[in-house]
Formats: C-alpha cells, structure tokens, sequence
C-alpha cells in the first residue's frame, strides 16, 4: 500500500503533510503535491495531517486514477521537505470540484 495526493490539493497546496513525512516522498509543482508511491513506507502520518483530505490510501476505490499521476509528477518535479506557506488562494478553492481537469499545472515547483 502507498498513498497518493489527488485532485484536492490543486491551488492550495497545504504543507502540513510534508513536514511530518519521514521519508521525503512529497513532491512540488506549481500548484499541487505528490507523493513518489515507491518511496513511500506506508506509515499513514501524512493522511490525518491533510486539512482539506487530499490525501489517500491507495486501497481506495478512487486512488487508481491519481496512484500513476503520483508517480509521473514525482520523478518530474523536485522534492519538498520542509513546510511552506500555503498557495493565497488555497481557501477559495479548497471545495472546488475536478481540479486536475480545470486548474493542474505540469510545472515544477520551487523544490527546497
């Protein structure tokens, strides 16, 4: 089992998981996170620290879809490890619907 970061996380961009990550599986681009699903040990720490519930176990009936976008973008884009401020925007989307399709951003993020 892994976990995978999906859709939710597009324009906000909470860091709160990566700060508690022991392994530094968490990805940046842009506008979103991911976790790289072969470095992740399955410890489940970053789950409960998500406030917006982006992330999930890859035992999910949905978590398919979002397991090889995980994959992709993690060995695209560089590592994050430490906690950062999240996107301005994050509160006026962080309910908004079907981001990857409306607002998913294939550039790299800032990485540490």
């Amino acid at each position: 089992m892994t976990f995978v970061v999906t859709d939710v996380c597009i324009m906000c961009k909470l860091t709160d998981c990566v700060e508690v990550c022991p392994v530094d599986c968490f990805y940046e681009g842009e506008n979103t996170l991911v976790i790289h699903p072969d470095e992740c040990i399955d410890c489940g720490v970053c789950e409960p620290e998500c406030p917006i519930e982006a992330i999930i176990p890859d035992t999910e009936p949905e978590a398919d879809k979002w397991l090889e976008m995980n994959r992709k973008y993690s060995e695209m884009w560089p590592v994050i490890t430490e906690q950062k401020d999240p996107m301005p925007e994050s509160d006026a989307f962080k309910d908004v619907k079907n981001k990857f399709e409306t607002h998913f951003s294939e550039n790299p993020g800032e990485g540490d």
